[in-house]
């Protein structure tokens, strides 16, 4: 027995698109969610490494932030001025890989900047 359908009121409309925009990169086939969520540990790994060795090795902590950030931001922009004509559902998959793997540095890095904070 399935339950039946919700209404389409305003609030049911909001939940649907709020769903959709946080898990709507979990949709699709296993090979499309595997590679998103491997791009996120990976992303993660890179940037623990990263850090860690360029804290350690060069010993140049705003060098290093300055590197990610703009590499960060370079990628954002990228991201930003390439899709601005595609609809807003219909990311490619290399996009969302590359918007994974930076969202994996970045809480790396913050990560890691709380570690030194404290």
């Amino acid at each position: 027995m399935t339950p039946p359908p919700l209404q389409a009121t305003r609030f049911e409309r909001l939940l649907r698109q709020l769903l959709d925009g946080v898990f709507g990169g979990l949709r699709g086939s296993w090979r499309r969610r595997s590679l998103v969520v491997l791009a996120l540990l990976v992303g993660f790994y890179l940037g623990q490494n990263v850090t860690s060795l360029w804290l350690t090795q060069v010993g140049k902590r705003p060098v290093a932030v300055l590197g990610l950030v703009l590499l960060i931001e370079l990628v954002v922009r990228l991201r930003s001025r390439w899709l601005a004509r595609q609809p807003v559902g219909a990311v490619p998959l290399p996009w969302l890989v590359a918007d994974n793997l930076r969202m994996g540095v970045v809480y790396a890095v913050v990560l890691e900047g709380f570690k030194l904070g404290s």
